[in-house]
């Protein structure tokens, strides 16, 4: 048996397309070699990922959901069953799954499209919602929230949505949508708890808890330019994006607000794509009428697994946010990337006073095939200490790119 610690990239690159002759193993699987041989159990492995999780929805009838509706914060495990299905020659696509998780997080999804209108220049869609996440963290807002005020809060939510995206060309998508959002937010409750306080207990004062639950009505506008080779594993090429989301307070008044934003990501290879060094450019900001407040919950916010990695998920919330990430990733071996980064970032109540004083240095390991990134563990320290983390997802991908209900808790 040869040493995996062996180097020898072209007599393992023999061997590996020597086995491209199965047609059971998706061509794609075989990107350039790593620098170290690579074991047989890590090729396995992303063989394993590309044929039962890497078609997303091209595939047709029952799949599992590994929890694509949570937010972080549900537990290790997150599964449930779905269903998809294209119809009349690939024009109409249905699919619906639903979800519990470790700390009894739930969630169901159920969504209509027609994707191929004017020659599949336009995409119309609907999507309906319910979820209910039990114990969400929450440590209070602006920059100097404390641990020591670490809360949970339960969030419930029905939403709808209606949507559209126009490809002018292949790579610039214009979004737009409109939906209904009704939020309530509850005591904590799930299951295996975390011994914190009710995030209403402590923060009785906060206006999301001393006044009426809002409807809110909600459209939002995007456009973005995508040339990155591929989203789920992008080795080149960058990503621009631009979104402007309206929240109508219907019930109250109290809570109506917008909020832009502004992200770029640019990835940049070296020796034949073995080395990338990763770039992530984010700002949000939010706007309000005199008298008008945004909501917690709704907040941009930073920290845990896509962007401050230090810390804790959810761990700041304010009116406005800067976020840049640089990530320096090397190809150990074919389907395994070890990673170095930076993430600096913070929130504040003025847009003005945002700066990057909030950082995380770290390491993390990336098993991937050519397309997909399947699982990530990143190791990260900041001035609150190591946090190790581990996903299913590309770590500078995040969900919200291709999410189209309501950010409900705004999740980085």
């Amino acid at each position: 048996m040869v040493a995996c610690c062996a180097i020898g990239g072209s007599v393992h690159g023999q061997e590996r397309r020597g086995t491209a002759q199965n047609p059971a193993v998706a061509d794609y699987l075989y990107e350039p070699d790593g620098y170290l041989v690579e074991p047989d159990a890590i090729t396995r492995a992303a063989i394993y990922a590309d044929r039962h999780f890497g078609k997303g929805d091209l595939t047709n009838g029952f799949y599992v959901d590994m929890g694509n509706q949570m937010v972080p914060g549900a537990g290790w495990i997150a599964v449930g069953p779905g269903y998809r299905r294209w119809y009349s020659k690939d024009q109409l696509f249905v699919d619906a799954s639903a979800a519990i998780s470790w700390h009894n997080y739930r969630a169901v999804q159920a969504r209509v499209e027609l994707p191929k209108l004017m020659r599949s220049r336009l995409l119309l869609g609907g999507q309906a919602k319910l979820q209910d996440f039990t114990q969400i963290a929450f440590y209070g807002e602006g920059r100097g929230a404390t641990l020591s005020n670490e809360s949970d809060y339960r969030l419930k939510s029905t939403d709808v949505v209606g949507y559209a995206t126009l490809r002018p060309v292949e790579w610039i998508a214009v979004d737009g949508g409109v939906g209904l959002l009704a939020p309530s937010i509850l005591a904590p409750s799930g299951t295996f708890r975390h011994q914190r306080p009710s995030a209403e207990q402590l923060f009785a004062r906060n206006a999301v808890f001393t006044h009426a639950e809002p409807t809110f009505m909600y459209t939002e506008i995007a456009v973005s330019a995508d040339r990155r080779d591929y989203p789920g594993h992008p080795t080149s090429g960058g990503l621009l994006r631009g979104a402007i989301t309206g929240y109508a307070d219907r019930d109250t008044g109290l809570f109506s607000f917008r909020r832009y934003e502004a992200e770029a990501q640019h990835f940049v290879p070296f020796d034949g794509a073995r080395m990338v060094l990763a770039l992530h450019g984010w700002v949000a900001a939010s706007q309000t009428e005199p008298g008008q407040i945004v909501p917690f919950y709704l907040e941009p916010g930073i920290g845990g697994q896509n962007s401050l990695r230090s810390f804790p998920d959810f761990r700041f919330h304010d009116r406005n946010l800067a976020l840049l990430n640089v990530e320096a990733r090397i190809k150990v071996f074919t389907h395994m990337d070890g990673a170095v980064f930076v993430d600096a970032g913070n929130v504040a109540e003025r847009f003005g006073d945002l700066n990057l004083d909030k950082r995380s240095y770290g390491v993390g390991v990336r098993f991937h095939t050519r397309r997909e990134t399947f699982a990530r563990v990143d190791a990260a320290r900041g001035v609150e200490g190591w946090r190790l983390t581990f996903r299913l997802t590309e770590p500078l991908n995040p969900s919200r790119y291709s999410r189209r209900t309501a950010d409900a808790p705004f999740v980085p």
